[in-house]
């Protein structure tokens, strides 16, 4: 495939074949199943995937938005029954709506770095797959990963490790692309967890949880609980969603481990329900 990278589209291809190798490896495919590659570009990935399934009888969906790319990827592919192309933008395309066992499906991609955050919390968002290997900026990777207490760790690290596990697989520097990317980049193992840890109505105070603290965070927990106009509890919720969380009031969000941040959602989950 010839097509020039497109910035608008946070294209950065990858040309290192000792790499490609690793990743499609890193996917660990089993026998029948089914893996879906979020903008497979020029097919730096695309190459290795297929020799996967159709070897071990399963089914490859590539997800492409870029119109030359996806119409090199369809002609390219059109005659092999294991693989079906996808002109769509991730974002826009729910999962049950290419397969009817979402749980069980595998991700794969180079995803772009300026939609990093949406494609996340879209492919954690009901239903969730199997599991999501994806390459993204090690600033990115070292965010979903830091521990509680540090500069790194915030609404990103919560938001997605509450629902998932995450593991570093793969760093790759600038060379292993063209063109040549500013920064390193992380292929990151996202396996959400099983069974879901949450209703979805703690997933949405959760969510506002987070958003909320981290947008205070040099304030302390009680203030932010009590205060901030998404959040508003009372004196009692206050002290309720804290003993919850093992917290004192004078805490800072950022010394809340992503367990205690789910004690906390239900707890005030539990509040609004008794109102």
């Amino acid at each position: 495939m010839t097509a020039r990278p497109k910035r608008a589209l946070g294209q950065n291809f990858l040309v290192d074949p000792g790499l490609r190798r690793r990743i499609v490896a890193a996917v660990q495919l089993q026998p029948g199943e089914t893996v879906l590659e979020i903008g497979p570009g020029r097919g730096a990935l695309t190459e290795g995937l297929v020799a996967e399934v159709e070897a071990k009888g399963g089914h490859l969906l590539l997800v492409e938005l870029d119109d030359a790319l996806a119409s090199e990827l369809a002609e390219r592919y059109a005659r092999l029954p294991a693989v079906t192309v996808y002109h769509r933008s991730i974002l826009d395309l729910p999962l049950e709506e290419v397969t009817t066992d979402p749980s069980a499906l595998k991700v794969v991609g180079n995803i772009p770095y300026n939609l990093t955050s949406p494609i996340l919390f879209h492919l954690l968002a009901r239903p969730r797959p199997r599991e999501a290997l994806l390459m993204v900026q090690k600033e990115v990777a070292d965010r979903l990963l830091s521990p509680p207490g540090s500069r790194e760790y915030g609404a990103l690290s919560v938001g997605v490790r509450t629902v998932a596990e995450v593991e570093r697989v793969l760093t790759l520097g600038p060379g292993a692309f063209r063109p040549r990317p500013k920064v390193d980049s992380t292929v990151i193992r996202i396996r959400p967890l099983r069974p879901l840890p949450l209703t979805e109505e703690e997933e949405r105070r959760l969510r506002d949880l987070t958003r909320s603290v981290f947008q205070w965070r040099r304030k302390q927990l009680a203030k932010i609980l009590r205060d901030h106009p998404d959040l508003g509890l009372g004196e009692g919720g206050v002290a309720r969603a804290l003993a919850a969380a093992g917290a004192a009031p004078t805490a800072r969000p950022e010394e809340l481990s992503p367990e205690r941040f789910l004690a906390m959602a239900r707890a005030i989950a539990a509040e609004a329900a008794d109102r």
